[in-house]
């Protein structure tokens, strides 16, 4: 499992058909509050939303074979699966991240 930010859509007209009616993010791998990692770890990469996140959303991915073990992917090319919305990380105590105060991952339009 790792935690990253909904940057964005990934629309495609024609895709297999395992994959219709699949929603599709580009995510981008953070630390654990939600800001950009340092050095980042690569591109943002194309998940499957199987719980109904959006966009600036802070998210936990698996990637590999756990990304197939949702009722959505199960059995489907799938390499990447969004399985939660984060709301909140306390460490020692001590809260890390809350969706309520962050404003990270929101346009400012």
């Amino acid at each position: 499992m790792q935690f990253a930010r909904v940057v964005g859509n990934v629309v495609c007209t024609r895709k297999d058909e395992k994959l219709v009616g699949t929603k599709l993010l580009l995510v981008q791998p953070v630390d654990i509050s939600g800001k950009p990692l340092g050095n980042p770890k690569g591109p943002p990469l194309v998940a499957v939303d199987a719980v109904g996140s959006g966009e600036g959303e802070l998210v936990l991915i698996v990637q590999g074979s756990s990304a197939r073990q949702t009722r959505q992917t199960d059995g489907n090319p799938v390499d990447c699966t969004i399985f939660a919305v984060v709301d909140a990380v306390e460490r020692e105590g001590k809260e890390i991240f809350s969706k309520s105060r962050d404003f990270s991952g929101r346009s400012s339009e």
